[in-house]
């Protein structure tokens, strides 16, 4: 899609670090420039994000913990009962993506939440995930080894790939083999490292009674383990925990893990098929900066590689839809949540809801996935609906889309059409594309443009939705 995408630097950094470039974003990395624009999305609690903040107190159960969740649900102050945190948390990550300043932080929220999917909603962990989500946040921009072991002691984790449940007498071999194989390392494991990687594991389980973190030393199998060449003693059921630990830290810095964890994030930055030879370079920064990815997007964002890349990703439903939302100007209604349920429910008939993928490897990120011909309808209507203010309505819509949109009305219809693409999609269309849209209007480029011709009126929704549905703003 390079054909039909803008080269411009700074367009390109924000379709890509971000849920899609606005005037005020456009204007920020422009006038600081690319390096203070990383040092400040890289740094999110320096950032004033308080509208995002007070639209998120509509949402109270996201930022609770077990046992808060858990007494709404006793107190009977949940409308949807135990449901009603993972509803709150995946109408929630919408609203973060489309309004939050802390735009970076968002992204890799979701790149980890995929990679270490917990998928929600799910029953087992209904009063969990939320408290997942935190730790997911908490790590995101740090070390990729402190947010692995924070998710090995999670009870969200630990309860959805079942190492609750793994005992000394029978321990259950999901985690331990998820771990090395989509978390870490990838497919270098032996079944014997299964076997040892479940065994050490052992004891890292969930209160039954709080729904807590736990270690059970009771249920630790102590003795020796070898995995992937390392070795532990493990020789004490008390050390068990400490040995565990070690363990994941070992999976973080390992080689494999590096290639592995850098490659997803070319993978989401750069291309479906991203460049060996930057691979390798960003997997030497994550191995000398013992798995701090705040250095890897920096060398990532910043490297040749990532300035050629225009055009070679496809944007997913979410990220689609979020940026349609940004770029119309669209804004949370005044107070309730339905407008945000709406966009919501939008991608769960895409087949792309927040944290809703059930298999735990995470949605795919790749064009193959996501450019169906169904997939693309759910789109396009969308589109519509959001440029002609049709659903979801409580959404508040600038005071004119017009002006909006192209404040300085063009003398002619040929140069309306050109500003309106330059401001949806950063670029203009090319000839024979523009000739279709005065086509569907009934214009020449010459025809004399006035503010109640259909094009800046009635039929301004289709002329924007069919930008939208274009190539020019599929691309990521």
């Amino acid at each position: 899609m390079t054909a039909f995408t803008s080269q411009d630097p700074a367009l390109h950094l924000l379709r890509r670090a971000t849920y899609g470039p606005t005037p005020a974003t456009v204007a920020e990395l422009r006038g600081i420039g690319v390096t203070a624009w990383l040092d400040r999305q890289l740094n999110p609690a320096a950032i004033d994000d308080a509208a995002c903040d007070a639209l998120l107190t509509r949402y109270p159960l996201i930022g609770l913990d077990i046992g808060g969740i858990r007494a709404k649900v006793t107190a009977g102050a949940m409308k949807f009962g135990a449901w009603d945190a993972m509803q709150q948390l995946g109408s929630a990550a919408v609203a973060r993506a489309a309004w939050s300043r802390r735009q970076l932080l968002e992204v890799m929220v979701d790149v980890w939440s995929n990679h270490l999917n917990v998928t929600c909603p799910t029953g087992e962990v209904w009063d969990s995930r939320a408290a997942y989500d935190v730790l997911i946040r908490t790590h995101a921009l740090g070390r990729f080894a402190d947010l692995l072991k924070a998710t090995a002691t999670a009870p969200a984790m630990l309860s959805y790939l079942d190492n609750r449940t793994s005992t000394k007498a029978k321990p259950n071999e999901n985690y331990a083999r998820e771990l090395m194989e989509l978390h870490t390392v990838g497919l270098v494991y032996t079944e014997a490292d299964v076997k040892d990687a479940a065994r050490l594991l052992t004891g890292l389980t969930v209160d039954k009674t709080t729904g807590g973190y736990r270690f059970d030393a009771n249920q630790h199998a102590t003795g020796a383990v070898t995995i992937l060449g390392w070795r532990h003693d493990n020789a004490t059921a008390g050390g068990g925990e400490a040995a565990a630990l070690a363990f994941v830290e070992m999976l973080a810095q390992h080689p494999a893990t590096a290639e592995r964890v850098v490659r997803k994030l070319c993978v989401r930055f750069l291309s479906d098929d991203p460049p060996a030879a930057l691979v390798s370079r960003l997997r030497q920064v994550y191995l000398q900066q013992k798995s701090a990815i705040g250095p890897v997007l920096r060398a990532l964002f910043t490297s040749p590689e990532f300035g050629a890349s225009v055009g070679a990703k496809v944007r997913t439903p979410f990220e689609d839809l979020v940026a349609t939302v940004r770029v119309l100007g669209l804004q949370p209604e005044a107070s309730g949540v339905d407008g945000v349920r709406g966009l919501y429910n939008y991608l769960v008939d895409a087949g792309h809801a927040p944290m809703r993928w059930a298999p735990p490897n995470g949605y795919p990120d790749v064009a193959a996935a996501w450019t169906a011909p169904s997939g693309l309808l759910v789109r396009w209507n969308a589109h519509l609906n959001l440029a002609a203010g049709w659903y979801p309505k409580q959404l508040v819509r600038p005071a004119s889309m017009l002006a909006s949109l192209v404040p300085a009305l063009p003398a002619t219809h040929g140069a309306f059409i050109d500003a309106l693409a330059a401001r949806l999609v950063g670029t203009t269309l090319q000839p024979e594309h523009s000739a279709a849209l005065l086509g569907f209007l009934g214009k020449t480029a010459a025809s004399p443009l006035k503010a109640t011709d259909p094009a800046a009126a009635g039929r301004l929704p289709y002329l924007i939705a069919l930008i939208l549905d274009s190539p020019y703003f599929l691309a990521r």
